[in-house]
């Protein structure tokens, strides 16, 4: 079995150890075990989890902020247990693979501090409570956790990026607007220093007149996605780089919201598993040009 691929994650092994690009694989790293986290949210007032993926080897490394879409952290097989074995297969994945590239990734849980661990049912964005809004209140969890990656000693706290997923997608694009809610005069010398946004909704941002992302951002949709518009993120994107933003847009053909889950039902559509591959190597790519030395 090529690099540092394990058996417990057989079906990710499939698509990010067996499945992809040579170039891929020769730079895997041994990954040490997850570490569970507490720290503060920049709300000054709701204590996190998270959740730690890292190398094995000692040495100081950029690191990356993962962000929850509104299913929440945990795997629906295992309801009731909210901790790291329960994580989403797609979201330990994820952490691996930044960890066996020399990244230290967290895994941020926004919903279970604040009582709706299981997260929020497919259509159901409406009944959304206030209190975990991608707009106002999860971008201050992610700069929490940049506070947090910042004070240890094994990160570059300059190296710092941000990735999310559907509603954390939403998320991302909230916490790097020029007016990131709560936090008065965050940009790239003192934020993160890329982003990624994988099918996030892009509805906020595209009514905002003077929205620029302060970092490089590589977004990514699914053109057959039934939960977002991947139409208004082309739109948005196009008016984001006529405003002088660096951002990579990618749009898969075929593709369905999640296509990057490494599970059987999602892989079986071969259109999710071409996207998949191109946005492991493209996330590669573009978080190695901005963090990496």
């Amino acid at each position: 079995m090529p690099g540092n691929c394990r058996q417990p994650l057989a079906i990710a092994i499939l698509v990010v150890c067996g499945a992809l690009a040579p170039g891929l694989r020769a730079q895997v790293m041994a990954v040490a075990e997850t570490e569970t986290v507490q720290f503060a949210s920049a709300d000054g007032h709701t204590r996190l989890t998270g959740y730690v993926f890292r190398p094995q080897a000692p040495g100081r490394y950029p690191a990356v902020v993962m962000m929850h879409g509104r299913a929440g952290p945990y795997s629906s097989l295992r309801r009731g247990q909210h901790d790291a074995e329960s994580l989403t297969m797609r979201h330990r994945m994820w952490g691996r693979f930044w960890a066996e590239r020399g990244y230290i990734a967290i895994h941020v849980d926004s919903f279970g501090p604040r009582g709706y661990p299981e997260g929020f049912a497919k259509h159901s964005y409406r009944f959304r409570p206030a209190e975990v809004s991608e707009a106002t209140v999860r971008p201050l969890d992610a700069y929490g956790a940049l506070g947090y990656l910042r004070s240890r000693e094994d990160v570059w706290p300059d190296r710092i990026g941000l990735q999310g997923w559907s509603n954390g997608g939403m998320t991302v694009l909230s916490a790097l607007g020029p007016q990131s809610p709560g936090l008065g005069g965050v940009g790239i010398a003192n934020g993160f220093r890329v982003a990624m946004a994988l099918y996030p909704g892009c509805r906020t941002q595209s009514t905002d007149s003077g929205y620029r992302p302060y970092a490089p951002l590589l977004m990514t949709v699914a053109g057959l996605d039934d939960e977002v518009s991947p139409v208004v993120c082309r739109d948005l994107a196009k008016t984001m780089q006529g405003r002088g933003a660096e951002v990579e847009f990618h749009w898969y053909d075929g593709a369905h919201h999640s296509y990057d889950d490494p599970g059987k039902t999602k892989q079986s559509h071969e259109p999710n598993r071409i996207a998949m591959e191109d946005t492991l190597q493209r996330a590669d790519a573009f978080f190695a040009r901005h963090l990496k030395p």
